[in-house]
């Protein structure tokens, strides 16, 4: 594509990389087919090859965009999909990512708009508040329909949502052991405390010693992906800090965050900070050193064969961000399980984040969608990697869906996945 940025906002090298890409896309519309959006809607504004004009229009007149402009973007997941299957290596996050950062520091948005956001940016990276609000959500559960639009839905999304108690993984002191920072996040401490229980078990088989990161918190994704890029900025700093304070490379071999949404953000850090040139090394050694759990884990070996059928959900993290959905599958037919390949499984559940929040239309229809797909193999079980997919998906309507980790670790002996137990096993 021809563009037509100033040389002065090409000063700017977070526009400097997107004209770069956008310099290379040749529109040729591959990509539309791997879009859920596209597939859903069947409009061209709803699929990277139409928003990437939008987006280059937008960027290169500065000022605040078309309300149809937000629109469309809005409805992106940043599932990336569409990067796997650009045959010109077009890095779509470079684009969409800094278009979200130029409407929310140029757009108006209607004010129950704004707020939403700011309750999530607020709450929804803070594990106690994550918490505080599901109990306020079940107190309000009754009257939920008396709130407005999409609060009435996060409200009905929190009351559904079975609490857990308060979990730190014990931390397995091992002779000689590869040392492995563990950083705690932010919604799945909340949600579902077992995922980082059963992968320092898991881990622990394997000689590698997880131990908590004392002062890390959020990755910075969720506000990331709302383009809010200093929050996204502060929460990157507080983690990098926390790791270099307690000891860094010196102590540890990697950092590690067992959500593949938040591992994805953290090994892409580098491009936040390309106009930091402080932070910019240590975002970069950071980076380097962070690590998702399919990094670490390795197949058991001669573990019994388990009657159970396990749709593999792969999330859109792990196959489009960390490359590494093949890994899973691997480790899932090792520990005994029959593994079936999810229909479409190129396509975004939905959940994306706070998206199920701020679109909860979209995110419905892709549910159902994905659902129905798993439906047609008749599976006992749903496993992904990502605490989102695995809300997101639950439900009297769905098979148990489970983490990973807690299939590897209950084959290796640890305990049943919740999910599991809970419908009898």
């Amino acid at each position: 594509m021809r563009t037509n940025f100033t040389p002065t906002q090409l000063t700017d090298p977070h526009l400097a990389e997107a004209e770069k890409n956008l310099r290379a896309c040749v529109h040729c519309g591959i990509c539309t087919a791997t879009c859920p959006t596209y597939v859903l809607l069947g409009d061209e504004r709803d699929g990277p090859r139409g928003r990437i004009v939008m987006m280059q229009n937008m960027l290169e007149n500065g000022g605040s965009p078309s309300p149809e402009t937000v629109l469309h973007v809005d409805r992106c997941l940043s599932c990336l999909a569409c990067r796997t299957a650009c045959p010109s290596g077009v890095d779509y996050a470079r684009l969409v990512d800094e278009a979200r950062v130029h409407i929310q520091t140029t757009y108006r948005r209607p004010l129950g708009d704004k707020l939403l956001r700011w309750l999530i940016a607020t709450v929804m990276t803070r594990p106690a508040l994550v918490r505080s609000g599901m109990f306020a959500a079940r107190l309000m559960a009754p009257i939920a329909f008396l709130l407005p639009g999409r609060l009435a839905l996060m409200a009905a999304m929190g009351a559904h949502v079975r609490p857990q108690p308060e979990m730190t993984p014990t931390r397995a002191i091992i002779p000689n052991a590869k040392r492995i920072a563990l950083m705690p996040g932010c919604v799945q401490p909340a949600l579902a405390p077992q995922i980082d229980a059963a992968v320092a078990r898991l881990l622990a088989r394997r000689g590698i010693e997880l131990v908590p990161l004392e002062g890390a918190g959020c990755c910075g994704s969720l506000v990331h992906h709302l383009g809010r890029s200093e929050d996204a900025k502060n929460w990157a700093r507080r983690a990098i800090e926390a790791y270099e304070h307690a000891g860094g490379e010196r102590f540890f071999e990697g950092v590690l965050i067992t959500a593949t949404g938040c591992s994805s953000h953290l090994k892409d850090l580098t491009h936040l900070f390309l106009d930091d040139p402080l932070w910019l090394p240590r975002a970069r050694a950071f980076a380097v050193a962070s690590r998702d759990f399919l990094d670490l884990a390795t197949p058991a070996p001669s573990l019994p064969t388990r009657k159970l059928r396990i749709a593999w959900q792969v999330a859109c993290s792990l196959q489009n961000g960390l490359k590494l959905a093949a890994r899973g599958e691997e480790l899932l037919a090792a520990a005994g399980f029959e593994v079936l390949s999810v229909p479409e499984g190129h396509l975004c559940c939905g959940s994306a984040g706070s998206y199920s929040i701020l679109q909860p239309e979209i995110s419905g229809q892709l549910r159902a969608r994905k659902l129905g797909n798993i439906a047609a193999l008749n599976a006992d079980a749903i496993a992904t990697s990502n605490i989102g997919c695995l809300n997101h998906l639950s439900g009297s309507d769905a098979p148990p869906v489970v983490h990973l980790a807690e299939l590897l670790d209950w084959a290796e002996g640890g305990p049943m996945p919740l999910a599991l137990s809970r419908q009898g096993g």
